[in-house]
């Protein structure tokens, strides 16, 4: 699995500049940390999932970025980060960006070895979307744990109700980035002071990355269409100061343990069945 290495590496350099000038690894005003996170689960389920390489390979399954998803009962609607769709136009065309261009349009650090599968992947391309398969929904919790849990936990909440309402076969993947740093360097206290007196945000962890941990585990899953919940989620934790030192990947718990239904690798072997299950017919 190679989605949460990327995310790490690609958030360790400082690439998100807000109006003061200052550069930072983390905004919270920014997706890109979301849409970074879900081109890795992507790319991991285009390894994983050989009935997926062969939809896209045919032209049967193609990409969408933000796409709009309307909750058909209550007439909400939300922006998912990332989806698996059909097409609305057949076919898009050549020129249409692929997975890998996303990937240097969001600065996706990759090694040569993720090159390197990649390129052995069929080439998954942006499409007007059609019926949207799997819906990827991506948040963090950085700082500020206990009182940001409860949006946290409304926003991923809406995100699988607003899918499933819309269309209750697509798959609903959820996935949510815990920050367990002591102290961390926040954008919103830091705007024009921080070159020169800047405000450390202190955590009290591994308490505060817990309480995030525990608080995401109860969002509702289900196992069949027809109920409600995540079809698969999962929760990766990170060491992320923001202050241009390293972003480290935390395996230790409170990040869920191998065989946790909330690993990572867990999650992408779901997604690569459930979508089996789901689509052998598309």
């Amino acid at each position: 699995m190679y989605g949460p290495e990327i995310l790490v590496r690609t958030l360790s350099k400082l690439t998100r500049e807000d109006r003061y000038g200052n550069q930072w690894q983390y905004h919270s005003r920014s997706d890109h940390h979301s849409k970074v996170a879900c081109w890795g689960i992507i790319f991991d389920l285009l390894c994983t999932s050989s009935l997926l390489q062969r939809h896209v390979a045919t032209g049967r399954v193609y990409f969408g970025i933000n796409h709009e998803m309307r909750d058909f009962e209550h007439d909400r609607k939300k922006n998912l980060d990332l989806v698996l769709c059909t097409s609305s136009q057949s076919p898009p065309g050549t020129r249409a960006q692929s997975l890998l261009e996303m990937a240097s349009s969001y600065e996706v650090d990759l090694s040569t070895t993720e090159r390197r599968a990649l390129s052995g992947l069929p080439e998954l391309r942006l499409a007007p979307v059609g019926s949207v398969l799997m819906a990827l929904e991506a948040k963090a919790c950085m700082t500020a744990h206990q009182r940001a849990l409860p949006r946290l936990y409304d926003e991923l909440n809406s995100s699988h109700s607003t899918v499933h309402a819309a269309t209750d076969q697509a798959i609903a993947a959820g996935f949510a980035m815990v920050n367990i740093a002591e102290r961390y360097l926040s954008p919103d206290l830091n705007k024009k002071n921080r070159a020169t007196e800047p405000e450390w945000s202190s955590h009290n962890q591994p308490r505060d990355a817990t309480l995030a941990c525990d608080k995401i585990r109860q969002l509702p899953r289900r196992s069949k269409t027809g109920t409600s919940g995540y079809d698969a989620l999962a929760i990766v934790v990170v060491d992320c100061v923001n202050d241009g030192s390293p972003v480290k990947l935390v395996t230790d718990p409170p990040a869920p343990q191998v065989g946790d239904i909330y690993h990572y690798s867990s999650m992408i072997d779901r997604l690569a069945h459930t979508y089996a299950t789901r689509f052998k017919d598309l």
